[in-house]
């Protein structure tokens, strides 16, 4: 074996333990019951914290993460598609003072953001209830979402357009018989990206939220506050479960087929 690829296998190896290691504690430390320090191993496992997602404060969180990321994505896509489409139509100046709006969300400190989102919704009576938090998470998403559409429809074949138009395909059956067919790979990775912009929301849960919308990841910091590892390690292990998801179904759609576009 030669020294470059004994290299490349310890390097890989590095790689894998400095992954895979943090999660196999996590998991470890979800279903171990009295574990102290100096004790290597935990004297009990149990699955406790787990169970708890059936009902308990993690499961209501969890699934209240859920519903606002679902929405966050789907809304997100259904805002920033036009949005993307129509920044790429512009030219010059106009198409960078656009994409400079649409980046400014993503570039503001969260902090800064929220502060303005709360004293808003404030006003509207919208803090503190799942709506504005709703409204709060599409602020950055679909900002992010809106410059993923951007890039897309910069290298988007216009004469796919103009052929159907050609052929008496009026607005709507442009939309719907052939750019929506055409996009669907890139309108799951747009949900995908919109939701994981919520999932993993803090600061903007927190301020717009002000603590009546508790999210799993308000839970897990909870959890870490008040010295409850087991819960903590669970919810923890719950946050990283749709980033796997969707890279795992982003890298076999991408080996499925070809780019559409």
């Amino acid at each position: 074996m030669s020294g470059g690829r004994t290299i490349r296998i310890a390097l890989l190896g590095a790689l894998a333990l400095s992954t895979l290691g943090p999660l196999a504690l996590l998991a470890v430390v979800s279903l171990g019951d009295r574990w102290f320090f100096p004790a290597l191993w935990p004297p009990r496992l149990s699955a406790e914290s787990w169970r708890s997602l059936l009902g308990g404060r993690l499961g209501y969180a969890a699934a209240t993460s859920l519903v606002l990321a679902t929405s966050t994505g789907v809304l997100g896509c259904l805002i920033a598609l036009p949005l993307g489409r129509s920044l790429a139509r512009l030219t010059g100046w106009r198409r960078t003072v656009g994409a400079a709006a649409a980046f400014l969300p993503v570039a503001a400190p969260p902090i800064a953001l929220g502060t303005g989102l709360q004293v808003s919704f404030l006003s509207l009576g919208l803090g503190g209830t799942l709506v504005g938090v709703i409204l709060a998470h599409l602020v950055p998403a679909v900002a992010y979402v809106s410059l993923y559409f951007l890039g897309l429809f910069l290298v988007f074949d216009p004469r796919i357009e103009e052929e159907a138009r050609s052929l008496g395909a009026g607005r709507f059956d442009l939309w719907r018989r052939v750019l929506l067919p055409l996009l669907h790979r890139p309108l799951a990775e747009g949900f995908a990206l919109g939701f994981l912009v919520s999932w993993a929301q803090v600061p903007l849960t927190l301020l717009v939220g002000g603590g009546a919308v508790r999210t799993l990841p308000l839970e897990v910091l909870a959890f870490v506050r008040a010295g409850q590892d087991r819960y903590a390690a669970t919810g923890a292990l719950l946050l990283i479960v749709p980033a796997f998801l969707a890279l795992a179904l982003g890298l076999s759609a991408r080996r499925a087929e070809p780019a559409p576009l």
